[in-house]
């Protein structure tokens, strides 16, 4: 790579095989589509605003779910795939068992796509949540071993 205030060049085999002009001073990424790997390319066209309504659009569960994902990474970019693959979902299983499923996630603070697909693959949409205590005395159990069987 040739780095001058002006122009970044990236070099193969000493051929010149791109070259950009800077973005002066913004300190955001300016990326040309052509120059994307197919696995970015793909998301280039999704918007937050986008993926918002096609979760609405579905429910207000599925709804939550996106947006919970959005605005728990640094950059919201960061949570398309997770939301698309989510969105998605309502194709094999509908929208009423991946709202059950978004619900689920929701409840039990499992929010990324394998989790909501885990849910619907094992038919966890389909089952009462376990009840929690409402209380927050810890659960009983002789397999529940506690704190002081580990020190």
């Amino acid at each position: 790579m040739r780095l001058t205030p002006r122009i970044v060049e990236v070099f193969l085999k000493g051929e010149r095989i791109a070259a950009h002009l800077r973005s002066s001073g913004n300190h955001r990424h300016t990326t040309l589509a052509e120059h994307m790997p197919s696995s970015h390319r793909r998301y280039a066209d999704w918007t937050v605003e986008r993926i918002r309504g096609e979760a609405a659009a579905i429910g207000p569960a599925t709804a939550a779910l996106c947006e919970l994902i959005l605005e728990r990474r640094p950059h919201p970019e960061q949570g398309f795939r997770s939301c698309l693959g989510v969105v998605r979902l309502v194709r094999p299983f509908g929208a009423e068992r991946l709202e059950a499923a978004a619900m689920r996630a929701i409840e039990i603070g499992t929010l990324t796509y394998g989790s909501v697909r885990s849910i619907l693959d094992n038919k966890l949409d389909r089952q009462a949540a376990q009840p929690r205590p409402a209380d927050g005395v810890p659960v009983l159990h002789p397999n529940i071993r506690g704190p002081r069987y580990y020190h």
